[in-house]
């Protein structure tokens, strides 16, 4: 299904511009302009892949990227669910090497495919600065769903490509060089956090 009248109206998205709408006031638009079907799906259009409300349980256990995402009715979005988790499990894995964490990567091995995902992440922890760590870590998610989207420019993979891409040009505007090293720590304490529990069994 196309979304000409949609997608015509808004700006063009640059990494690294300011942000020109909310994530919030696109779902809107989106919310009287969309189909049923692709309407559900915004829910796991998210930058985590594993929105908030359909992680597995497990005896009252939330069990943190243990396996795939649950595939949804879009190619687009189970592709970029994949590679985000591999990124962040990749991430954890290499931080736990780079601290010698014992049992790094003991029970749950981080996939290498897609590969881009985990070269992208061995690459961000070798940097020094932990917020040119950051941004290069969204752009290559940036790129990644650039690739992703396609030649349809009103299809609907390309609104789901205008949410992801809006919701990293939030995150960059949060950022400030002085409080780098902090924002890094803090967007990454929670795979830090659950990195052991990964690895051993269970556990934004």
């Amino acid at each position: 299904m196309g979304y000409y009248y949609l997608m015509a109206q808004l700006p063009y998205l640059i990494y690294g511009q300011g942000v020109p709408m909310s994530s919030q006031a696109f779902k809107g638009l989106c919310e009287g302009a969309l189909s049923p079907d692709d309407r559900a799906l915004l829910k796991y259009c998210t930058l985590d892949p594993e929105p908030e409300g359909t992680l597995p349980q497990n005896g009252g256990e939330v069990l943190s990227y243990q396996e795939p995402p649950s595939p949804v009715s879009s190619e687009f979005l189970d592709s970029w669910r994949n590679w985000e988790r591999t990124l962040r499990l990749n991430l954890a894995r290499f931080r736990s090497l780079q601290l010698k964490r014992e049992g790094a990567g003991a029970s749950v091995d981080p996939p290498d495919y897609p590969a881009d995902a985990a070269g992208v992440a061995k690459a961000a922890l070798a940097m020094d600065s932990p917020l040119e760590a950051e941004f290069f870590l969204d752009k290559s998610r940036w790129d990644f769903i650039e690739s992703l989207q396609g030649l349809d420019y009103f299809g609907r993979n390309t609104v789901y490509a205008y949410l992801l891409k809006l919701f990293l040009l939030e995150r960059r505007s949060l950022f400030r060089a002085e409080e780098g090293f902090t924002e890094y720590k803090g967007l990454y304490a929670a795979i830090m956090e659950a990195a052991p529990n990964v690895e051993e069994k269970t556990d934004v």
